[in-house]
């Protein structure tokens, strides 16, 4: 029998690593090409021969999802691989229905056959959507293991944005490094708050390799889980995030049902600002599909450097730009901040985009008036400087989870918004997280 011919479906993430751990030296399958959604400017690339394998001396071209049919078709395909996260089951199948119609199976590939088992203990720290609290919870968790005495590494999922070959296996350790690899507004956004922490961080694209080496410096990895993915490694402890803001995605999106699924421990954020209805419509999904996990309520307070300065004024809020993006969400931390603090306005950015932003902002008109912090590359992170010079706002609101003023040149007054985990209720995360991973 000849080979298995397959197509994976990705952005740029899960796409790679399922092709290093199942596909690159298995001679039963012929990968013909990746497709490529969600991420600028990676379509029309190649993944690189030296990271593609003996089997492909050539390396593997890179399409547009939008070429998926045609390309089935004409390489007579009999596998499409769905590789990416974030997406809802409904929107998924949209794509299976055209998949099968086109000739190919249509194929999801688990935890199972993806997961790599580690020599070090893991907590893996996931969601259901992006803009849950992933962020401020993998620095709730880091904190816990670091006051116990414990070495901690994080392993962040890929955001390979760059030259993928050179971009294998990444280190990042100071600021420096981050200008070394010429990170994107998204990577700094994940590996920063990070880095002031004290903690090394991994990411890159051969999640083998990259798991060999941060298990020479930890005593527990971090799996910082991107978009709703699930994680790439074995853990010893799963926890995941859902939001009552997006009340019912817990159960209609994936891989966020399969998180919710595997977890051991279930955080419900942002339970102070969002309906009681709400709540209790995730509590009783998450118990209905998961009743062994431990479900811990949380809210993630703003706090603002200098809350005068926005009281009274019009604003520009500057958001996290995957949360609102594929994210789905129509407002962050910069509006709640905004508003609770007396802004007199929130500006509307479109009048002022330039570039790339024009479109992104028609793209995703549900949101509230704001501008996402879209930076995948240079000329982008220009247009988001441009545009935000131009508006007519008083102050800017820098709602993203990086001050932007180190990478963009912002003449105007601005005031920058955090926000923390705060457990309100059910078991104590932190006795839970060291018991796992404290020795006795």
């Amino acid at each position: 029998m000849g080979k298995t011919r397959v197509i994976i479906m990705g952005a740029a993430g899960r796409d790679f690593h399922n092709f290093n751990v199942y596909f690159r030296d298995n001679e039963r399958y012929d990968v013909v090409a990746f497709t490529a959604t969600q991420i600028p400017d990676i379509a029309g690339r190649v993944y690189p021969a030296v990271l593609a394998g003996k089997l492909y001396p050539n390396g593997i071209p890179i399409y547009p999802e939008d070429e998926l049919e045609e390309l089935i078709r004409k390489h007579g395909v009999d596998q499409a691989i769905f590789a990416y996260s974030d997406l809802s089951h409904v929107d998924i199948m949209h794509k299976a229905s055209a998949v099968m119609a086109a000739g190919a199976d249509f194929r999801l590939m688990g935890p199972k056959t993806t997961m790599l088992e580690s020599k070090v203990p893991i907590v893996a720290i996931v969601a259901v959507r992006t803009g849950v609290g992933k962020s401020q919870t993998t620095r709730y968790v880091s904190q816990a293991l670091i006051d116990a005495g414990l070495k901690v590494v994080a392993i962040r999922h890929p955001m390979p944005y760059g030259d993928l070959a050179k971009q294998a296996v990444q280190r990042f350790a100071t600021y420096e490094d981050l200008d070394i690899h010429k990170c994107t507004i998204e990577e700094r956004e994940e590996y920063e708050p990070h880095i002031d922490k004290g903690i090394i961080v991994y990411a890159g694209v051969d999640y083998g390799k990259i798991l060999e080496e941060a298990e020479k410096e930890a005593d527990v990895i971090l799996w910082d889980g991107g978009n709703n993915d699930f994680s790439f490694y074995k853990p010893d402890l799963t926890i995941t995030l859902v939001d009552p803001h997006r009340a019912g995605h817990e159960v209609l999106y994936h891989p966020g049902e399969t998180n919710v699924r595997l977890a051991d421990v279930v955080i419900i954020n942002k339970v102070d600002t969002a309906k009681p209805d709400d709540i209790e419509t995730v509590r009783k999904n998450v118990k209905r599909v998961n009743p062994r996990a431990q479900i811990v309520d949380a809210a993630s307070p703003v706090t603002v450097e200098d809350p005068e300065k926005i009281r009274g004024k019009r604003v520009l809020v500057v958001e996290d730009g995957p949360t609102l993006t594929h994210g789905g969400m129509g407002f962050g931390a910069g509006v709640v901040a905004a508003r609770q603090f007396g802004a007199k306005e929130l500006v509307e950015p479109r009048p002022f985009a330039v570039g790339s932003l024009v479109d992104t902002l028609e793209t995703f008109c549900h949101r509230e008036p704001l501008l996402p912090a879209m930076g995948y590359s240079e000329k982008q992170i220009r247009e988001l400087e441009t545009t935000i010079d131009k508006s007519d706002a008083e102050v800017v609101v820098i709602g993203t989870p990086i001050d932007l003023r180190r990478v963009l040149e912002i003449n105007k007054p601005a005031v920058r918004v955090r926000y923390e985990l705060k457990q309100e209720s059910g078991p104590d995360l932190v006795d839970i997280v060291r018991a796992k991973f404290v020795k006795k």
